[in-house]
Formats: C-alpha cells, sequence, structure tokens
C-alpha cells in the first residue's frame, strides 16, 4: 500500500489520476441529533470539500456487536476452552473472521487516517466502541504483528504510516480536565486509546480533540465548535502527532521498560511521551 505522505490530494472537483486520501470515520452515539452525530456531519462534509473519500462506521447504526466471546471464532481451534489469542490468530492466519470484522479491518488497511468521535461516558469510550477494539484487533492483525511476538509495537505495526486524530465530547467544565483538575487531563484518562489501541499497531496519533460542558452546549457555540474542528481537519496531515516514544526506537533496551538514562526522573504515562 501506498503510504498516505506520498499521495496527493484532489481538490474538491477534482479528477484525473490523482488518487484521493482516505478517511474513516469511527463513531458512537445512538441519538442522531446528538452533537457528536452533528459533528461527524461537519467531518464529513469537510473531507467531501477536501476532495477526500470517506468510510464510515457507525457503531450504533451498524448494530455492532460490542461484545467479544465464541461466536467471533466460527470455526474454533480447542471447543473445550476458549484462548482468545490462539482461536483470534486462527481465524485471522485461515480467513475465518466472522464478515463484520473482516470488513473492518479492511477499511483500516485502506484508510490513510482514521478518525474517533464519541462522548465520553464514565472517563472512556463508549462500550460498543471498546467492543469494535477488541473484536476487529485480532492477533496476528493489531498485535502479534508478524511474528507471533510483541517485536513490532507501540510505532511499528500494521498500521504505521497512518494518521489517528480523536474528537471526545465531555460533560463536564474544562477545569475539571485541567492539570490539577478533579477528573484528570484528558490525554491521560484516554492513554489506553491514544497509546494502547491507536500507536500501539503504528498509527501517528494527533492531541485530542475535546470540546467540554457539551451537555449544555449552546446553538451559537455549536457553531464555533465546528469551526474550530474544521481547522483540525484541515490540517490532518501536517499537525504534529503526540511525541509517544518508538519502542524499537532505543528509549526501550528489553522493548519493556525506558533506560534509566532516558528522563530519569519522569514516572508513569508521561514518561513515555518525548519532550
Amino acid at each position: 500500500m501506498q503510504n498516505s505522505k506520498d499521495k496527493k490530494t484532489v481538490p474538491a472537483g477534482g479528477s484525473g489520476g490523482i488518487i484521493k486520501k482516505k478517511v474513516l470515520i469511527v463513531f458512537a452515539h445512538p441519538e442522531p441529533t446528538s452533537l457528536t452525530r452533528t459533528m461527524v456531519s461537519t467531518s464529513i462534509e469537510k473531507f467531501e470539500q477536501l476532495g477526500y473519500e470517506v468510510m464510515l462506521s457507525d457503531l450504533y447504526g451498524m448494530k455492532w456487536k460490542a461484545v467479544y466471546d465464541e461466536h467471533d471464532f466460527p470455526q474454533r481451534v480447542n471447543g473445550d476452552r476458549l484462548s482468545f489469542i490462539h482461536e483470534s490468530g486462527n481465524a485471522y492466519a485461515t480467513q475465518t473472521q466472522t464478515t463484520d470484522v473482516l470488513a473492518e479491518q479492511q477499511k483500516l488497511l485502506a484508510a490513510d487516517a482514521v478518525i474517533f468521535q464519541f462522548p465520553l461516558w464514565w472517563y472512556s469510550m463508549p462500550a460498543i466502541l471498546k467492543g469494535w477494539i477488541e473484536r476487529v484487533y485480532a492477533f496476528g492483525f493489531a498485535y502479534g504483528y508478524k511474528n507471533g511476538t510483541n517485536q513490532f509495537r507501540f510505532g511499528e505495526g500494521i498500521l504505521k504510516g497512518k494518521r489517528a486524530l480523536v474528537s471526545v465530547y465531555a460533560g463536564g467544565p474544562q477545569a475539571d480536565y485541567s492539570p490539577r483538575g478533579i477528573n484528570g487531563p484528558i490525554e491521560q484518562l484516554l492513554f489506553p486509546l491514544t497509546h494502547g489501541a491507536l500507536f500501539y499497531p503504528g498509527m501517528e496519533v494527533l492531541p485530542t480533540h475535546v470540546i467540554y460542558s457539551s451537555t449544555f452546549i449552546k446553538p451559537e457555540q455549536v457553531e464555533d465548535e465546528k469551526r474550530v474542528w474544521e481547522k483540525r481537519l484541515e490540517d490532518l496531515f501536517t499537525d504534529a502527532p503526540i511525541a509517544y516514544r518508538a519502542q524499537n526506537g532505543g528509549d526501550y533496551p528489553d522493548r519493556h521498560v525506558l533506560a534509566a538514562d532516558v528522563d530519569p526522573h519522569k514516572t508513569g504515562l508521561l514518561a513515555h511521551i518525548a519532550d
């Protein structure tokens, strides 16, 4: 697959042999009049204006199966005991995955960038989106890539060269998510998603886009937020990503723990982001 950085953008109304950028939007909200769905429509309109090809995964609209269980493996290796790693790896390797999972994997492989749009529910993503990750991220695809080990992860992997941008809608005020706010900084709350699920298989992850106090937002504020979001989308392929440390870049000699001389006074989540 051609790297997204080598592709040329088709201007609105353009044609010819120029390859369009492809963007996948994965979103989760059941209410058509919600702020999430409003901002998804803004994304679609902006990308079409830019001449990009848009793919959609409306998880509620698709009635996505969120529970990861034995039904994900039509042809079991072991019918007595369910091992998700073994069954997932076998289904991926033998091309016996369920059709819904296969379709989402193909979208990810085709995309130059992936946009995730969802409300913040109990400090995380909706369960249906978590279920999308659990089911689509098969062993051999998103983890255990190439050789069944942890060699190709955190900066390397099947999705290397693609970009990811998370757009989240938080009910609380911005102060609650400030560096000393009671909820904690949004980038730390979403670290399992941005670092753990997006950077892990190789994507470059942009700083999270947040709309705070979304529950009480006024119509005129929505229009302002649309304009801000459109600017983020215009800069999707040029903005600098979060400087997560690559596993194989030298900072993790054993692929597990930061070297003693790498920011020795840093611990916790922030230690894995370079200054």
